[in-house]
């Protein structure tokens, strides 16, 4: 049996589903990791640096958000973590500042989780890290054993990867760990016309068309497939209104994949597409609909200069 049964399960229900549909989680192998570094360097993918100019200009103005007593030492939690490059603005400020806390970087891929340590521990000799590799969904749970305070931090627009109804379940979920007045940041990407927010998931240089097919190319690595890379195209879609970016990989021609370590076949017809991912993008009604029933309300706002994205600061009631 393969190491990664959930992986090889989910790509089995997703490939037999109609349509067909594979998780972005599992974009981020080594290899997708690092192409992702290469997206967020990209001309047209203005989600990073939007987001690292508030860091980077606004961290004390963040930090006051949170309310913190600088006496008590509190943890910083950070789901889905990445590289850190944003997240060591907000933590240079509060160690400049004499706060007590420890940092605890959550990730499902065990490499981002090496490179954000190594930075941070390099950035921040003195800095307490104690790294949790899982989907942040399955260990929630066991990150709010001990009593001291907590902030969380949700950024980068992971949120917007999940459906509306996902994203609702999970904020409440995250509600229910948090005691009164504790804090969430959470970082999302504001709607936008389709000329700003297409690039971002289409650019000319083909690196988000090679970040979608490496998924393929992952199955084949890890499960034996025949995906031939060259009979499928990257095709993204998103219109305003809707204010949801949607990735897909479409068969250019009729064709039939085989995957070894299921020992069975999928079929694709010409033009057929697996759904990879959604990008949601937010404005305040949206989002004050998501936490409705979370007992959490947005108390702060903190934009870019182009206003092209926000972190949110919400407090549990």
């Amino acid at each position: 049996m393969t190491k990664n049964a959930t992986f090889l399960k989910d790509v089995n229900d997703g490939l037999s589903r109609n349509p067909k549909y594979i998780s972005s989680h599992y974009f981020y192998d080594k290899a997708g990791d690092e192409i992702f570094q290469r997206i967020m360097d990209m001309p047209e993918y203005y989600l990073t640096n939007s987001e690292l100019e508030i860091f980077s200009g606004q961290s004390e103005k963040i930090i006051d958000s949170f309310n913190i007593d600088k006496a008590e030492e509190f943890e910083l939690i950070e789901l889905g973590a990445g590289d850190g490059k944003k997240t060591q603005h907000l933590l240079k400020t509060l160690i400049d500042n004499n706060f007590k806390f420890k940092y605890i970087p959550v990730d499902i891929s065990r490499n981002s989780l090496e490179v954000i340590t190594d930075r941070m521990e390099n950035l921040f000799p003195d800095l307490e890290i104690l790294p949790q590799q899982g989907d942040y969904f399955e260990v929630l749970d066991d990150l709010f054993h001990s009593d001291k305070p907590k902030v969380i931090l949700f950024i980068g627009s992971n949120l917007g990867n999940m459906p509306d109804e996902t994203a609702a379940q999970f904020l409440q979920k995250i509600s229910q760990h948090l005691k009164s007045n504790e804090k969430l940041l959470l970082g999302v990407d504001l709607i936008k016309s389709k000329d700003i927010v297409l690039p971002a998931y289409n650019d000319a240089a083909g690196i988000t068309r090679d970040f979608n097919l490496n998924l393929l190319k992952r199955i084949n690595a890890e499960f034996g497939a025949n995906f031939n890379l060259e009979n499928f195209e990257h095709a993204p879609e998103y219109t305003e209104s809707e204010g949801i970016a949607k990735s897909f990989l479409r068969s250019k021609v009729k064709q039939t994949v085989y995957i070894k370590e299921l020992d069975k076949s999928f079929s694709f017809d010409e033009n057929e597409a697996i759904h990879t991912e959604i990008s949601r993008k937010y404005n305040d009604d949206i989002l004050n609909g998501l936490v409705a029933d979370s007992q959490l309300e947005i108390t702060a706002k903190f934009l870019d200069s182009k206003n092209y994205f926000a972190d949110y600061i919400l407090t549990k009631r």
